[in-house]
């Protein structure tokens, strides 16, 4: 603790002597830099005790701070959730310009029909993998 804030208080002693030297015109430069300076570290400092208590970023077995075993980061968690409703998104506007082109209404329709049909199976399964308290590997390889 007595570290962090020696270095806190030689960035503050620096800023204060280069305001000095520079004069009341870099002023705000001075301290914005400052502030920033503090920013990174509150960031980094609360990234730490973020990481502490959720466990181990892969997501593996039982991890502390949770109370109970296996009730850690899941391994096919709501990462992977956000992603596919995304990334379909993304993909349904030149999917939607092409099938609209081609096969008109009818086309259209039945491109948006497939993308809802694979984030509903999707949001389905891992739900019923939820339930059934088992996760899906994270690729095939892992299996």
């Amino acid at each position: 603790m007595d570290t962090r804030q020696d270095d806190l208080r030689r960035d503050l002693d620096a800023t204060l002597q280069a305001r000095k030297e520079l004069g009341p015109e870099y002023e705000s430069e001075l301290v914005d830099s400052f502030l920033a300076r503090i920013d990174a570290r509150l960031d980094a400092r609360v990234e730490r005790r973020v990481a502490e208590r959720l466990g181990p970023a892969d997501g593996y077995g039982p991890t502390e701070g949770y109370g109970r075993p296996g009730y850690g980061p899941r391994r096919f968690g709501r990462r992977s959730a956000t992603k596919l409703p995304i990334v379909s998104l993304v993909l349904g506007i030149p999917l939607s310009a092409i099938a609209a082109e081609n096969g008109g209404f009818w086309g259209l329709l039945v491109c948006w029909g497939g993308i809802v049909g694979v984030n509903v199976s999707s949001a389905l399964a891992e739900r019923i993998q939820e339930q059934r308290g088992t996760t899906a590997p994270k690729s095939d390889w892992d299996r």
